[in-house]
């Protein structure tokens, strides 16, 4: 164990650790928390799941879900009807974290009937598109490749920002120089038109919109479009960071905390074994961090840009939590596990979706 040489230093390190300090100087002071808006009820809105990973609302309330290892996409609605959508084409499995990964439904659907999937392939990690017409898939069509792949460290989760364009995670593949490789589409936060363009504005005129991931898992954004990301650490901390376009968040320099000039350090951490995050969403003044090997749901309090003391719920027992996203125009999350994955070690049908109510 490491030793200290005296008591600050220890205090400073025990408070670093539990992700009670802040990552970068002259970020400001903690947000204070909200004791009106907190996790109270839990219930399960459907089970029989087999590694969930993908979550994506449409617009009459329900969402659809992907199952990473069977490559098969599910509408599930608020009252736990589950129904099989179809199977995404030429997906493969890594024997490890790859597969079928995040789920984004057009803004646009109602016109254009459109999801987007991101999934690992025979070459690489995709980002394509189908139709979805209310009852089954079809019109696969690739839109981005170029993305390598690894048994671990494949990033994957979709989502839409309020700008309207989709943003995409993508690991480093286990291979940590590429996530300062700015040619590289590997451990970066990518930003991208419905076509697979890279939108305007993007920093570099490339996909890339932020850089310097390892293996990034959660994307959501707060009430004034401002970008936050769950991120794995390696063996160290995990990171709560908020993204700005061009910005270096400093893998493999930095885990955690980062002084290096021209890097910056995340709003929050923990040790790996506290977190190890995959989803995150916000609600209600706070950012909801699902953690996989730390096994439970940390509440993070947001005041602006500054993030507050991280708050446990649920530890150890409901086993290893994926994926939170907030249930439209409702104080209500959705929270799935992937315990029957091959580190939760649960057979298959072992998972579940829960709803939590935040009161």
């Amino acid at each position: 164990m490491k030793r200290y040489r005296n008591t600050a230093a220890a205090a400073a390190a025990t408070a670093l650790a539990a992700g009670l300090l802040i990552g970068t100087a002259g970020t400001g002071t903690a947000a204070p928390g909200r004791a009106d808006s907190a996790p109270s009820d839990i219930k399960t809105v459907s089970s029989g799941w087999t590694v969930p990973w993908g979550l994506s609302w449409l617009p009459d309330g329900s969402a659809l879900l992907t199952e990473r290892d069977s490559f098969k996409v599910y509408k599930l609605t608020q009252s736990g009807t589950r129904t099989e959508v179809g199977t995404v084409p030429d997906v493969v499995t890594t024997d490890g974290e790859g597969g079928l990964l995040g789920i984004a439904v057009s803004p646009n659907w109602n016109s254009d009937h459109t999801i987007y999937l991101m999934h690992t392939a025979s070459e690489g990690n995709r980002i394509a598109r189908m139709t979805y017409d209310g009852s089954s898939l079809g019109g696969y069509q690739t839109l981005v490749t170029g993305i390598k792949k690894n048994k671990y460290h494949n990033g994957g989760r979709l989502k839409f920002g309020p700008d309207g364009y989709l943003y995409a995670t993508t690991g480093e593949a286990q291979t940590p120089d590429l996530s300062q490789d700015k040619n590289s589409l590997n451990g970066k936060i990518l930003r991208m038109t419905t076509d697979g363009k890279p939108a305007p504005g993007n920093p570099f005129g490339t996909l890339v919109y932020s850089y310097g991931h390892r293996n990034p898992q959660g994307i959501t954004w707060d009430p004034q479009g401002r970008l936050w990301e769950a991120e794995f650490g390696d063996s160290k901390y995990d990171e709560l960071n908020l993204i700005e376009a061009g910005k270096n968040y400093g893998w493999p320099i930095c885990e955690g905390e980062c002084s290096t000039a021209g890097m910056t350090g995340p709003k929050r951490q923990w040790p790996t074994g506290d977190a190890s995050p995959s989803g995150v969403t916000y609600a209600d003044g706070a950012m909801y961090l699902a953690a996989l090997r730390g096994e439970r749901l940390w509440r993070i309090p947001v005041d602006g840009t500054n993030a507050g003391t991280p708050k446990a719920y649920y530890t150890s027992s409901y086993g290893r939590l994926r994926t939170v996203e907030t249930v439209p125009g409702k104080n209500t999350l959705w929270l799935s596990t992937t315990n029957a994955d091959s580190n939760g070690g649960e057979p298959d049908g072992a998972d579940k979706v829960f709803q939590v109510e935040l009161k």
